[in-house]
């Protein structure tokens, strides 16, 4: 079921400005809270953590030229339901399968970051009848080969701290904002977003039930590589696929695909922090949109 609501202009840093709606969509036992813009073929855009739909504010003007643009808050995030459970990459990429047979969209695009990236290559391998070509950046994929020399010294400090029930959000209660601003700023090797973005993350973030939903997804990491392991072990990705990598991140993830898609392609965006989107949108544009053009457009 799909709610029609508000209509939004996206006009952030110059960038061509293009209609976006936000509708409420029930999907999987939850309804997600969905930013849609444009027609042709869909692409749909998947953010990370701490972020929500906005975080792809800039690329979606561009992108809503040739493409219908399908922007979620991934369930917990932003306005989409705070379940209880659910945030295995299995459960996540079953919303966005949901999402799509709302919108009445058979197959799409799909472009992942960071949290979101288990659960579209997990949707991707699940159904690669839907999924037309797939983006991947800034994550690591599961317990997969090709990430070690990344956790030689340990996985990222947050990812053990998130996932202990309950410590994180009781600690952080009161001061959300500071620590969205420690990400947002490493994330953007000190350059920072746009204002209003930063608002809306910590407005998204603000509260125990809110950060309860966002720390639950690390907590579901090992679900979620199990899942991949398992995905993976019957089959690869057939699909194009492309893995952007920036800093921290760099060709980890491309190292751990390459085994794994047929038809795969790297790229590092250099002088860039982890959120690729806001701190380098104009060059993740200039992959994306050759990369998602129908054949015709090329």
């Amino acid at each position: 079921m799909v709610t029609n609501g508000d209509h939004l202009e996206d006009s952030l840093s110059g960038i061509p400005t293009s209609p976006v709606t936000l509708r409420r969509i029930a999907t999987n036992g939850i309804h997600a809270n969905v930013a849609t813009a444009g027609t042709g073929p869909p692409v749909v855009l998947l953010h990370g953590f701490p972020h929500t739909w906005q975080l792809w504010r800039e690329v979606i003007g561009p992108l809503a030229e040739h493409h219908r643009v399908i922007a979620p808050d991934l369930r917990g995030f932003g306005a989409s339901t705070r379940a209880v459970d659910g945030y295995d990459a299995g459960t996540l990429a079953a919303d966005i399968d949901g999402i799509l047979d709302a919108l009445g969209e058979p197959t799409a695009a799909v472009v992942a970051i960071d949290a979101s990236v288990s659960a579209a290559t997990l949707l991707a391998l699940r159904r690669p009848d839907r999924i037309r070509r797939l983006v991947v950046m800034e994550s690591l994929l599961g317990s997969l080969p090709g990430a070690e020399g990344f956790l030689a010294a340990g996985p990222p400090w947050w990812f053990g701290f998130h996932a202990v029930p309950g410590l994180a959000e009781t600690v952080l209660t009161g001061h959300e904002a500071q620590y969205i601003d420690w990400f947002l700023h490493a994330g953007t090797l000190g350059r920072g977003v746009p204002p209003e973005i930063r608002d809306a993350f910590v407005d998204a973030h603000t509260g125990t039930d809110a950060l309860r939903c966002a720390f639950s997804f690390y907590r579901a990491l090992p679900t979620s590589a199990r899942q991949i392991a398992d995905a993976v072990a019957h089959g690869g990705l057939a699909m194009p696929t492309l893995a952007i990598g920036a800093h921290p991140v760099g060709a980890t993830l491309a190292r751990q695909l390459r085994p794994v898609a047929s038809d795969l392609t790297g790229h590092l965006i250099p002088d860039c922090g982890h959120i690729i989107p806001l701190d380098r949108p104009s060059e993740l544009l200039d992959l994306l949109v050759p990369f998602l053009a129908p054949p015709h457009q090329i």
